[in-house]
């Protein structure tokens, strides 16, 4: 099971927002590149990474401060944000990044993921950001009517890498994560889901890990973050 670490860039910042609020927002003193470099020191080679001002803005918009983390060329990278086109992930993938994340793009023009699949082999990863069971997109400002559990059925045989299951309620909280509605959703599917939003303690990730039916991951954000917990304590579960 591999564990990412999070960071989420706005404004040229390290930031986290609550249950995707931009209004409440969080910004923290490391730059993207101090924490990312701070991460893989620990021994974390999988980062989880998202430009906010992307996802805003449907574009890519901090690939200065991506090239730079990308020098590393030992980190691998999964990121998203504003991911609208086939020529969006090439240029990502150009840059040095493992995996690109699709979302809303996806969830609006399934033609598009199924065609970024195609071309782009194992480097695609679903975004499947979920309000009561219903796809939000757009920065996670715009409510579908869309179930969660029917996208992942119209999907499964596209190709996609790895699902991102976030419960946006959860997001940001430390309240713990939606074990249950991600482990019902990984049944759905033979793609690998990793879970996202709420984690709060290692215990947390420790139950998850005994837990795995299909999880193949963890997005760890806040709590980190704000030291609810120990980084070097968690680098020993790699």
């Amino acid at each position: 099971m591999i564990i990412f670490p999070a960071i989420d860039i706005k404004g040229g910042n390290c930031v986290r927002l609550l249950k995707g609020n931009f209004k409440k927002i969080t910004k923290y003193k490391k730059s993207p590149v101090e924490q990312a470099n701070f991460f893989f020191n620990l021994g974390f080679n999988n980062i989880h990474i998202v430009d906010l001002d992307g996802a805003l803005e449907g574009k890519l918009v901090n690939k200065t401060i991506i090239k730079e983390i990308c020098k590393n060329n030992k980190i691998k990278i999964q990121l998203g944000g504003g991911v609208r086109s086939l020529k969006s992930v090439e240029e990502l993938l150009n840059l040095g990044i493992d995996k690109v994340i699709v979302g809303s793009a996806a969830v609006e023009n399934i033609q598009f993921l199924k065609d970024a699949c195609k071309e782009y082999k194992n480097k695609i990863v679903l975004s499947v950001d979920v309000r009561k069971n219903f796809l939000a997109v757009s920065g996670w400002k715009t409510q579908t009517n869309i179930l969660a559990s029917e996208f992942v059925k119209k999907i499964e045989s596209f190709g996609v890498s790895r699902i991102i299951y976030t419960d946006i309620n959860k997001d940001g909280t430390k309240t713990g994560p939606n074990i249950k509605d991600t482990l019902n959703l990984s049944k759905l599917t033979n793609i690998p889901v990793v879970i996202s939003g709420g984690i709060s303690s290692i215990d947390d990730i420790k139950f998850i890990k005994k837990k795995h039916e299909n999880i193949n991951g963890i997005v760890v954000g806040k709590a980190l973050y704000d030291g609810n917990i120990n980084i070097e304590k968690l680098s020993t579960l790699i």
